[in-house]
């Protein structure tokens, strides 16, 4: 099983979702960056369960506990290792599920390719893994600062509901303001009663978190192999429940000319610039100064309490219906896990381009 990620900025996570907690070491993070334990604390809190009416009713406090390479307020260097226990596990929910594979889970998957899976929850399936990840992405954003770069993600479609106005035309400030993580307040109480109405119906529903970085350095990517955007992609796709990422105009550029889609150069502010940004920031999978933006699509929570078909471990077709506490819609939960992956990519990168420790 791989539960390592990144090349000089490496995170490694381990636990499950109803074990004794979660946690990591992270390995190549730089020395003498302050660290800052509220904001990992706060990164921490906009994932966490139980948050809002739209999110799993599981109640945790997500309090991480850093157990190495911090000394006197800054990073030693050393390997920072890091524990988040878990405090309200239900694991008997699962008991009549023990035998069934929910259907789009990975139950049955993980079945077949260990002999064994742990049921409560899913164990490493579970979206509770990328507890980890977002304690490893806060302390990447606080490197990230010394270089000015600046990770957003928003909540951009629920379902059919979907933010019409580019990232340019929104408030990004605004997107803590709502339960559902928004920024178009209108679009946000669409939002937020069609994934009240799929709950209420025993549902699910998906969406898409759009990610924005600015003050990205020329030259982040390692081209052939390790572009920017396969980086990224590798990063997002890694997410619990994310089917699709595309970057910049994306799969719209389908539907422009080749004279409509070029980015031409130009001279502002002194230096070479783009008048548009239609690559998303990255072209021959290198950084371009620009903003990188780019989308991450997720699906619908797998486990629902509708009535559903399946098969059970002896191979008999029944009916499952499944309990415990689930989010209705993985997408507002998703927004720091997606600023998290970019800023542990990010990162990794800055620091292959540089080939040692330069802050």
């Amino acid at each position: 099983m791989s539960n390592s990620f990144g090349k000089i900025f490496r995170i490694t996570t381990f636990g499950e979702s109803h074990g004794v907690a979660l946690g990591g070491v992270i390995d190549g993070f730089p020395s003498g960056i302050f660290v800052d334990k509220e904001f990992i604390q706060q990164e921490l809190d906009r994932r966490r369960p139980g948050q809002s009416s739209i999110s799993t009713p599981r109640k945790e406090s997500d309090k991480v506990h850093i157990l190495s390479g911090v000394f006197e307020g800054k990073s030693t260097g050393t390997p920072i290792g890091f524990v988040v226990y878990n405090e309200n596990q239900h694991s008997r929910d699962y008991d009549s599920m023990k035998d069934c594979y929910r259907p789009s889970h990975a139950d049955y998957v993980y079945d077949q390719k260990y002999g064994r899976r742990d049921y409560r929850g899913g164990g490493r399936s579970s979206a509770r893994e990328t507890v980890s990840r977002v304690v490893a992405g806060a302390f990447a954003k606080l490197a990230l600062r010394q270089i000015g770069v600046q990770i957003s993600a928003y909540t951009s479609q629920i379902g059919a509901v979907a933010v019409e106005k580019s990232y340019k035309d929104l408030d990004l400030s605004l997107v803590e303001e709502n339960a559902v993580r928004c920024p178009h307040v209108a679009t946000a109480e669409r939002m937020i009663q069609l994934i009240e109405q799929v709950r209420s119906e025993g549902d699910s529903i998906g969406g898409v978190v759009t990610c924005v970085v600015k003050n990205v350095p020329i030259g982040l990517g390692e081209p052939v192999f390790d572009k920017l955007q396969s980086r990224l992609a590798s990063a997002m796709l890694s997410i619990n429940a994310s089917k699709g990422f595309d970057y910049g105009s994306g799969f719209a550029n389908l539907e422009l000319k080749g004279s409509q889609a070029n980015d031409s150069f130009c001279v502002s502010e002194e230096r070479i610039a783009t008048r548009t940004n239609f690559s998303g920031g990255i072209q021959g999978g290198i950084t371009n100064g620009q903003d990188i933006y780019f989308r991450v699509a997720f699906k619908p929570t797998a486990t629902i309490f509708k009535l559903q078909q399946t098969v059970n471990t002896e191979g008999k077709e029944v009916m499952l219906q499944a309990k415990g506490r689930h989010d209705p819609c993985v997408v507002p939960r998703a927004v720091p896990i997606v600023e998290s992956m970019a800023a542990i990519t990010l990162l990794d990168m800055f620091l292959l381009s540089k080939k040692d420790h330069i802050f």
